[in-house]
């Protein structure tokens, strides 16, 4: 990702960019009013997609983090070090002065460290977006979930562990938005994405499909075509808390895409088309899967039981908001032309999720075995 552009640069860019993913672009960054933004973070995945749009839209943009991540990027932004933890080193004592229309706070994980930033901030900040996630709901998430929906509860609200396999986490997060609301109460913007990706995802997830298919041959695909599946593009969701920010919008959000369900067999014919012609995907039906010890897909979660809301959050009030999505086949493409640039440069994020190659054909072969010759 680029890290610094002049003001052209960053608006033709952005524009490029954006331009399939039915945003208004019409007003010049000149005659939007310029903004000035506080990012909480900044410097990890969503953090940088969200200030390159921002700049491009000619905002004034502050970043507060350790300055450990990526410290390098945006050389020309105003940089701020201190902690979220007030306890621990200089703390907060950076954002002791200053002020900000608003703050974006996508490095929110425990409620305590978000209560004493939001308390800090509130008599000097107009207004406060919190990244939260859809695990902030209760489990099972029911189907065809809105915002109202149940939140999971910790039984100790206190604790700050995520827990054994992040356990605590949805709850953590819950927290969180709590904290922000009580702080700043009527002036908060809680967004609760699913699963974030695109060009830069540090967590693999959703790059495994893409790389895995341009590799070709036979694929294991979990579950069935017809199994609902929800994603957004980095570059939509950062474009839309920029929008936000520009309108003012407070509210609770879920941040989940495309605007309309999304099958798994569609996101899959997509992998095929930006990859190799060669690739061949085989479905494996959740229930076999379910048998199989240590095998986990990214991004699928099986439609039926514990799971089946997972992916089918209603995202009405985000898109009446202004949440615009890009076609999922430019998302795609994008990421593995992201993803090759990191390989050859042989350095970056280019860490894959999913089963491993011996894995894969191991569950391949089992598969055929458990489903006999075809007729």
């Amino acid at each position: 990702m680029t890290v610094s552009r002049r003001e052209f640069l960053q608006w033709s860019a952005a524009t490029a960019a954006l331009a399939g993913a039915g945003l208004d672009l019409s007003a010049s960054p000149a005659k939007v009013t310029p903004k000035k933004i506080l990012i909480l973070g900044g410097t990890g995945y969503l953090g940088p997609a969200t200030i390159e749009f921002a700049q491009a839209r000619g905002h004034q943009v502050t970043m507060f983090n350790r300055g450990k991540t990526r410290p390098d990027l945006f050389p020309g932004v105003e940089k701020r070090h201190g902690d979220r933890d007030p306890a621990k080193g200089e703390g907060l004592r950076a954002l002791e002065t200053g002020s900000w229309d608003a703050v974006i706070d996508n490095s929110a994980y425990y409620p305590r460290t978000v209560a004493a930033s939001a308390g800090l901030l509130a008599p000097r900040v107009k207004q406060y977006l919190i990244i939260s996630s859809i695990s902030a709901y209760k489990e099972p998430n029911p189907e065809n979930g809105t915002e109202d929906a149940p939140l999971a509860a910790l039984a100790d609200p206190a604790v700050e562990d995520m827990g054994k396999d992040y356990a605590n986490y949805g709850g953590l997060k819950a927290l969180c938005e709590q904290a922000a609301q009580k702080a700043m109460p009527g002036r908060t913007a809680v967004i609760r994405p699913g699963y974030i990706v695109g060009p830069d995802d540090p967590s693999g997830r959703f790059t495994y499909w893409p790389v895995r298919f341009d590799r070709g041959g036979e694929i294991a695909v979990p579950g069935a075509p017809s199994d609902p599946v929800q994603i957004i593009d980095v570059r939509d969701l950062a474009a839309w808390l920029v929008h936000l920010v520009e309108e003012g919008t407070t509210g609770v959000f879920n941040a989940c895409g495309p605007e309309k369900r999304l099958a798994w067999g569609s996101l899959v014919e997509a992998f095929q088309k930006a990859g190799s012609p060669g690739a061949r995907p085989v479905w494996i039906p959740a229930d076999f899967l379910a048998k199989q010890e240590g095998l986990e897909f990214p991004i699928w979660a099986p439609y039926a039981g514990e799971t089946k809301g997972f992916h089918t959050w209603r995202n009405d009030r985000a898109v009446r908001a202004g949440l615009r999505f890009r076609p999922a086949l430019e998302t795609v493409r994008d990421t593995l032309a992201w993803f090759k640039t990191q390989e050859k440069a042989e350095k970056g994020r280019t860490k894959l999720a999913g089963p491993g190659p011996d894995q894969e054909a191991k569950l391949l072969a089992a598969w055929k075995e458990a489903a006999g010759p075809k007729p």
